[in-house]
C-alpha cells in the first residue's frame, strides 16, 4: 500500500504562524514564509495505536503551542502518517517527506524495526529523528547517529529496573516470551543480561509474531517450563492480550509470576485493575507524579476524548520542545547534525521529565520509576493506578556510555 494515503496534514493556524521566529537570525529572515516542519511518523491503526497514535500527535501539537506562546515565531506546520509497523513504508514515508515535502524532524517513530530503518534515512538527509516511541538500546549503540535523540526509554533501562527488583525479590528463574523483531530481540538479551548477573537464571524463551491475537501455545511453554516468573517482552496490544491470556489460563493463580517488562498507562485502564493489581515494572512517567505532570496530562486529556497520556506521548511532547529550544538556539539551521549537537549541549527542563542531559551517543538521561499497580480498593478516581515503589537515579538505570558501541563515543 502507497504511504501516500495515510498521511494526514495538521497546520497549526495562528497568527505566531505568520511571523518570523526571534533570534532564528538572518538566515531565517530571508525565508521568514518557509515553515519548519515537523514529521510525525507513528501507528493510527494496530497495537500501538492508544499509546502513541494521535496522541503523539496532539503530544507534538502541544508543545508548539508552549514554545510558540506569546511570542513572534516562525511557522510550523505538523504532518502525520501511518507506518503499518513495517520498516519499508515507513522508510519511504520518510524519503518522501524529507525530499518533497521539505520536514525537518521526524518524531514518534514506536517500533524499534521502523526507528532503525529511518534513522538511516534522517542520517543520510541530515534531518533529525526524535525517537520517543521505540525502545531498542541499539539506536545509542551499535545504530547510534548524530541525527538521532532516543528519548523516552530504552530496553536497558526497562530491562535493569524491573528485572532487579524481581530477583530481588525471589523471581530467580525466569522464561521470557519475545515479540519478535527488533524491540523483542534487544530487551531479550538485556533481560537475560541482568538476570544471570544476579544470580538467576532463563530457563528458556519463546519468540511470538508481532500483534498476534493467540498466546495460548507460547504461554503453556512457558508454564510447562515451571520458571519462578514469565517476562512478557512485548508492548501495546500484545501486552494486553497475553496477560488476558494468562490470567485466563490460570498461570498465575497457579503461582508463576507474571512480569510485563513494558506497561504503560493506557494498558492497564484497558485490562483493568483486578486483572493487573500488583503487577510492578518500570517506566519513566506516569501522569499523577506531581503538579506538573497532573496540570499538563489534564491538558491533553481534554483533547483525548478523557485519556491520561501513555510515557511515549509525553516524550514526544517533550523531545519536541526541546527541539524547538535548540533549533532557535542554532539560529534556525537546516544542518541537522548542528540541532542535534545543540540539543545536547542545551540542558534539557520540562514539565513531565523536568531537569536532564543528552549524552554525546544521544541518550535522553533522566530518572526512571519502579511502579506498582494498585489494588481496586486502592484507586481514589479516575486513571489513579500506580504506587510509586522507587525512584531509579538516572546514573543508576541507562547503560554505560562507555559499554554501548556507539561510534560517536572517542575510545
Amino acid at each position: 500500500m502507497n504511504s501516500k494515503g495515510f498521511h494526514r496534514r495538521h497546520v497549526l493556524a495562528s497568527a505566531v504562524g505568520m511571523l518570523c521566529l526571534s533570534g532564528f537570525g538572518a538566515q531565517a529572515q530571508q525565508a521568514q514564509q518557509a515553515p519548519l516542519k515537523i514529521g510525525v511518523l507513528t501507528d493510527m491503526s494496530s497495537l500501538y495505536a492508544d499509546i502513541t497514535g494521535n496522541g503523539s500527535i496532539s503530544a507534538v501539537q502541544m508543545a508548539i503551542e508552549d514554545f510558540t506562546a506569546g511570542r513572534k515565531t516562525r511557522p510550523i506546520e505538523v504532518i502525520s502518517a501511518d507506518h503499518l509497523n513495517k520498516a519499508d513504508i515507513a522508510a519511504a514515508t520518510a524519503r518522501e517527506w524529507i525530499d518533497r515535502e521539505g520536514v525537518d524532524v521526524i518524531v514518534d517513530v514506536p517500533n524499534s524495526a521502523v526507528a532503525l530503518a529511518v534513522g538511516n534515512i534522517v542520517r543520510d538527509k541530515n534531518k533529525v529523528m526524535l525517537a520517543s516511541g521505540p525502545s531498542s538500546s541499539d539506536l545509542t549503540g551499535k545504530s547510534c547517529s548524530p541525527n538521532t535523540i532516543h528519548w523516552t526509554y530504552d530496553t536497558y533501562s526497562l530491562a535493569t529496573g524491573t528485572a532487579t527488583a524481581v530477583v530481588e525479590s525471589g523471581g530467580k528463574s525466569w522464561f521470557t516470551l519475545t515479540a519478535d523483531y527488533a524491540f523483542g530481540h534487544a530487551m531479550e538479551l538485556d533481560v537475560k543480561n541482568v538476570v544471570t548477573k544476579m544470580g538467576g537464571q532463563v530457563l528458556g524463551s519463546v519468540r511470538t509474531p508481532l500483534n498476534t491475537q493467540d498466546f495460548a501455545s507460547f504461554l503453556l511453554q512457558a508454564q510447562a517450563s515451571k520458571a519462578q516468573v514469565i517476562g512478557l517482552i512485548n508492548a501495546g496490544g500484545d501486552t494486553i492480550n497475553s496477560i488476558k491470556q494468562a490470567v485466563e489460563f490460570g498461570i498465575t493463580s497457579g503461582g508463576q509470576r507474571l512480569v510485563a517488562t513494558v506497561l504503560y498507562v493506557n494498558d492497564v485502564h484497558a485490562l483493568g485493575l483486578p486483572v493487573v493489581q500488583g503487577l510492578q515494572f518500570t517506566e519513566a512517567f506516569y501522569w499523577d507524579l506531581n503538579d506538573q505532570t497532573r496540570a499538563w496530562s489534564n491538558r491533553f486529556a481534554e483533547r483525548n476524548g478523557g485519556r491520561k497520556p501513555s510515557a511515549l506521548q509525553a516524550g514526544a511532547y517533550a523531545s519536541v520542545l526541546h527541539y524547538l529550544r535548540a533549533a532557535e538556539a542554532a539560529g534556525g539551521s537546516a544542518d541537522g547534525k548542528a540541532v542535534v549537537e545543540k540539543m545536547k549541549a542545551m540542558p534539557t527542563d520540562d514539565p513531565l521529565f523536568g531537569k536532564g542531559s543528552i549524552r554525546v551517543d544521544g541518550r535522553k538521561l533522566h530518572d526512571m520509576y519502579l511502579f506498582e499497580v494498585k489494588k481496586p480498593n486502592e484507586s481514589k478516581y479516575p486513571w489513579d493506578y500506580y504506587h510509586v515503589r522507587k525512584v531509579i537515579p538516572a546514573a543508576q538505570v541507562w547503560r554505560p556510555l562507555a559499554e554501548g558501541g556507539c561510534s560517536l563515543v572517542k575510545s
